[in-house]
Formats: C-alpha cells, structure tokens, sequence
C-alpha cells in the first residue's frame, strides 16, 4: 500500500509540474519569427522554409492560438508596388504554413508595403509570424 502511495504522489507531482509548464507556456507572450527574402523577390529560400516549419510546429502545438503574418517591403521602387509586394510575401508564408498544418482560419495575415530601415534594407524585406 505505501509503494502504491508513493507512486500516485509521484504521477501527481508529475502532473502538477506538467500542467505549471502548459501554463506558463500559454502565459508566455507572443512567439515571434522572421523570414526574410531577397530584393524584388518573394521566393522562399531553405532557411524561410526552416523558419515557417518551426512557426508552424509552435502554432500547432499551441492549440487554439493565432497566427498573424506581417509583410513588408524596403523603400526601392513605388509604394503601390511593395505594398503589392508585401502582400505576396504574406501570402507565401501563409500559403506555407497551411501546407505545414495550420489551419487557415487561424491566421490573419496583412501586408503593409515599405518601410525604411536605419541599417539594412533587407532588414524592411520580410515577413513577421507571430504566434499568440
């Protein structure tokens, strides 16, 4: 009987530690990560796809959450054309992330055409995946 006791102590030790953990995972604020993609181009490269498979796997595994994708363009060309730009970008990562198995009604997605960066304008060429 007392073996018996130390087991049922242990497994709910385990549980309460297991479910802390899911809590301060839900808790936790929003995951962010980057794709970034060459001028002119919304083609996804190996590391974009690698960065899409992980945010993927992350909403996935956070059931219930939501998906924002965020596009952007750098300040070369007209503005109508990243804001057209943007959006593609956005649409490719989105695109990806249902092949993935996020659901599409679970991701808000939205281009907001260029931005200055102060660096590097591949810094303003990119896609934001936010997972909360």
């Amino acid at each position: 009987m007392r073996g018996t006791s130390r087991v049922l102590a242990g497994l709910l030790i385990a549980a309460a530690i297991a479910g802390q953990a899911q809590a301060a995972q839900q808790d936790a604020g929003p995951q962010k990560m980057v794709v970034f993609f060459e001028e002119w181009s919304a083609a996804l490269d190996s590391d974009a796809a690698n960065v899409i498979n992980h945010a993927a796997e992350v909403a996935k595994s956070a059931q219930g959450k939501h998906v924002t994708v965020t596009g952007y363009a750098d300040t070369t060309g007209s503005e109508a054309a990243n804001r057209l730009l943007s959006d593609l970008r956005a649409q490719v990562v989105t695109d990806k992330l249902v092949e993935d198995g996020v659901p599409a009604d679970a991701i808000k997605q939205a281009g907001k055409g260029e931005v200055a960066s102060d660096v590097y304008k591949q810094e303003s060429r990119r896609v934001g995946i936010s997972v909360e």
